[in-house]
């Protein structure tokens, strides 16, 4: 209990602690707001080393926030265009409909993702290749380094997709994105999916 309330700042009014004890027993949630935690007899003081904005009128100075931000992101490619001079000359798949972008942290014209903070991402790609005999590998980057990769290569197919999914470890302002590192997507990618959300910060 001491190490708890050695967060609260000097200067509270023991008044004003005693009732913050005694407001028992409460009931918190974790991070993911799913399971609650009761806490019975003790009170719990969460200290924020890195707080957002803290609200006016703050009677403890203390910030108080509901967990880390939620962030996730889905694109889908929904037209059969095929690849522009852009795409042709960075090799970047583009997609051209965001389903969902929690966070805003996915930019559609780039098509890259921007880690907001640090920690563990998960993402999966589905890219289509449709009447073309080439095999295609497609890698997800990262800071334009490829970290998994996937191919389609089955030339008696009018349609294929290069598919995969891992975790990964990302600093703040890091960036993620689907390269086309073989092959060409001359008859379109319609139908192609991007994803990827934070699993938990670090």
């Amino acid at each position: 209990m001491p190490a708890m309330l050695g967060c609260v700042p000097p200067g509270v009014p023991v008044l004003l602690l005693g009732l913050i004890l005694l407001w028992c027993p409460l009931v918190a949630r974790g991070q993911n707001d799913t399971e609650p935690i009761v806490l019975e007899g003790k009170c719990l003081v969460v200290c924020d080393s890195t707080p957002s904005s803290e609200p006016a009128n703050n009677a403890l100075g203390m910030s108080v926030r509901s967990g880390t931000g939620r962030v996730a992101f889905s694109a889908t490619r929904q037209t059969n265009h095929e690849p522009t001079d852009m795409s042709n000359r960075t090799m970047i798949i583009y997609f051209d409909q965001i389903l969902v972008n929690v966070g805003g942290h996915f930019d559609q014209e780039s098509s890259v993702f921007l880690a907001p903070r640090r920690g563990v991402y998960s993402f999966n790609f589905h890219v289509v290749k449709a009447y073309n005999r080439q095999t295609i590998q497609v890698s997800l980057m990262l800071n334009g380094w490829p970290m998994i990769s996937a191919f389609a290569g089955d030339q008696d197919v009018t349609r294929e997709a290069a598919t995969n999914a891992g975790l990964v470890i990302m600093e703040r302002g890091d960036k993620a994105y689907l390269k086309l590192e073989r092959g060409n997507l001359m008859g379109g990618w319609k139908y192609s999916t991007f994803s990827g959300f934070l699993v938990f910060p670090l």
